[in-house]
């Protein structure tokens, strides 16, 4: 009888990082600028320029700067 309610009874798993406390001091933070790298050497500084200008005057609507974008896209990829 003692067997059977052991059997039945859940049995709980502990995950190894679990054991410790986890990884409690450790998160995961997205990279702050997309997947490109940051651009450190300021290389395409005047393209960025003129599109988020364009993007501030044309009040966020980004089909009319998407020749900017492109530029800018290409001056990061080079």
């Amino acid at each position: 009888m003692l067997l059977s309610k052991a059997l039945q009874a859940p049995i709980n798993f502990l995950v190894a990082g679990e054991v410790f406390g986890g990884n409690r001091g450790f998160r995961r933070i997205p990279p702050e600028k997309g997947i490109f790298p940051l651009d450190h050497f300021h290389e395409c500084d005047s393209e960025k320029k003129l599109y988020l200008g364009c993007i501030k005057v044309s009040a966020h609507k980004s089909e009319q700067c998407r020749h900017l974008s492109k530029k800018y896209l290409q001056c990061r990829m080079a």
